[in-house]
């Protein structure tokens, strides 16, 4: 709910988790990283602090966060920020025109100049399966890590992608047990039953 388009609520993340059965979840809100923060200290499983950060290009994910990278910066002053920070810089739904992704100039400048950790090869609501498969080819091209994400804004869409990989300890071997990991997920696009909600005023941060 601090992202902005979604209604999803802590209590709602914390169902899910138990439900899904997830290990390890990243949290990244659209510009903004305090409901990431908060749930670390409260879900059954491990959360990486993450912030789904719109530039002038498009969107770029930083991952393993402690601080909010403002919004409207270009893709290099991003990934940069998200660097000096110990980030990673994960590229979501690079070729979903659906989404709101990195334009490919400047996907490719940040790929050329090795501002990329992380690209996700599969994203649960991209319904184009070749979309998908163009960003797999991208990754491999330029030896990137390949995630995998939900995109979840309703509660039911936790985990409806993800990958299985080995355990890790911080944001570096995250991205080598990232590259030995596997893949799993299915298209998940529904929209969230309406039914009358009430949810807390609060600022971004």
């Amino acid at each position: 709910m601090w992202s902005g388009d979604s209604t999803t609520t802590p209590d709602e993340v914390h169902d899910a988790v138990v439900e899904s059965g997830l290990d390890v979840l990243c949290i990244t809100d659209h510009n903004a990283i305090r409901g990431a923060q908060e749930l670390a200290e409260q879900l059954p499983c491990r959360v990486i602090v993450g912030e789904e950060l719109r530039t002038h290009a498009g969107e770029i994910i930083g991952l393993f966060l402690s601080d909010r990278i403002p919004f409207g910066t270009s893709p290099r002053e991003a990934a940069m920020a998200i660097r000096a920070q110990g980030g990673v810089v994960y590229v979501p739904h690079p070729f979903d025109p659906m989404r709101r992704n990195l334009a490919e100039p400047a996907l490719l400048e940040l790929a050329e100049a090795g501002f990329i950790d992380a690209v996700e090869v599969f994203n649960a609501k991209t319904s184009l399966r070749h979309l998908n498969d163009r960003a797999a080819d991208f990754a491999a091209k330029f030896d990137l890590a390949a995630g995998a994400g939900s995109d979840a804004h309703v509660p039911l869409a936790l985990g409806s992608a993800y990958v299985e990989m080995p355990d890790f300890d911080g944001p570096a071997d995250f991205l080598r047990s990232l590259r030995q990991g596997r893949v799993v997920g299915h298209h998940w696009d529904e929209h969230r039953p309406w039914r009358p909600r009430v949810l807390p005023s609060f600022s971004s941060e």
